[in-house]
């Protein structure tokens, strides 16, 4: 006989509490180990797939860690560098292009920006307010995340972890299975499975989707000359999660600089339109159809206010557990909107009588 609905949810609710407090008690402790279970997750699909080519489990979790150090690596010792230092020359520069733009306007356009107006010096100690809270912010982000991801978890912590976790973790499911309430494992297993859909389309399809196109933007902006290029794609790609926001900021963010950059050179301008058009073109009909599909289930605003509320609570660590989290929850409501309107409470007692034949 099934619990009471009130002592499920009794026991349920004490689980979420529990996991709450660990979270904020213990966020830098599970760090490396919440890093590591979102990389096995992520490379599952990956180590199967190999199983089935005829490699042992051992053999194909070996080649993708192999793979993924000699990747991190490199992006460690190339692409954060000089991620931080054109991120830091933008911010040092911004009062200089804040003031070419006050400049430029007043030249081509006399009556809208008078010399000495309050729009003028509001414009000309907007710069100045930018530059100082901007290094004081990038260098507390620099800082925050050197001390909270410390060489020794990123080099060799989260990679064991990783490599343990992907090696047993169909293994560990299994038995998770097994410790389920036997009244409720075939429900539980409906949701864990469309919870896994759901992360599988956002986290493995839109993360794809993100770390292309931020690609392709900054490899294409530094192709042509545009200066903070790789601020400037990262940035876009990073909030490509959003539909159409990281190519309208983006493009809009770098048609800016080509503006005080490429001046009269009207034809480079339009090449860095024409390279978020085709990225946003190549997003809408070639990544996300084939790589996101149609089932994500994560609304853009509500996973924003889940990282927002994830990130004050629990820092960092909360900013990696927003999206399961996030798509546990949705999972669930939707799941307890079915319950409800398969209910009685919801269809009331006329459709629970038979139609009258009649006789």
């Amino acid at each position: 006989m099934a619990l009471p609905i009130q002592e499920q949810a009794k026991y349920w609710g004490i689980t979420a509490a529990v996991f709450l407090l660990a979270l904020w008690l213990l966020g830098d402790v599970i760090l490396p180990f919440i890093l590591g279970g979102a990389i096995a997750y992520v490379l599952d699909p990956v180590a199967d797939w190999m199983e089935r080519k005829g490699a042992t489990r051992v053999l194909a979790v070996s080649l993708i860690t192999f793979v993924a150090v000699v990747v991190f690596a490199v992006v460690i010792l190339l692409v954060i560098p000089m991620l931080l230092e054109q991120a830091t020359s933008l911010v040092r520069n911004l009062p200089n292009i804040i003031s070419s733009s006050v400049e430029f306007l007043t030249q081509r356009f006399p009556g809208m920006l008078e010399e000495g107006s309050a729009l003028s010096e509001s414009l000309g100690k907007l710069g100045e307010t930018i530059q100082s809270r901007g290094l004081d912010l990038l260098n507390t982000v620099v800082g925050s995340l050197t001390g909270l991801v410390n060489v020794i978890v990123l080099v060799f912590f989260v990679p064991v972890v990783a490599f343990y976790l992907l090696l047993d973790w169909d293994r560990m499911v299994a038995n998770i299975d097994t410790l389920l309430p036997r009244d409720h494992a075939p429900t539980i297993r409906e949701l864990a499975a469309r919870i896994d859909k759901t992360l599988a389309s956002f986290i493995r399809g839109q993360g794809t989707v993100c770390l292309i196109l931020g690609t392709f933007y900054a490899v294409a902006l530094m192709v042509i000359g545009l200066q903070f290029g790789l601020v400037v794609g990262f940035i876009a790609g990073l909030i490509s999660f959003i539909p159409f926001v990281g190519a309208i900021f983006g493009g809009i963010l770098a048609i800016g600089l080509a503006i005080f950059q490429f001046w009269g050179d009207w034809i480079w301008i339009g090449v860095v339109g024409a390279i978020f058009m085709v990225g946003q073109a190549v997003e809408g009909n070639i990544l996300t159809p084939k790589l996101v599909g149609n089932s994500v289930g994560l609304h853009p605003v509500w996973l924003i206010f889940a990282l927002s509320a994830f990130g004050a609570l629990f820092g960092f660590v909360g900013l990696l557990v927003a999206v399961p989290v996030t798509a546990s929850l949705g999972v669930i409501a939707r799941f307890a909107i079915d319950q409800y309107k398969a209910s009685r409470l919801y269809r009331g007692l006329s459709h629970d009588q038979p139609a009258d034949s009649g006789e």
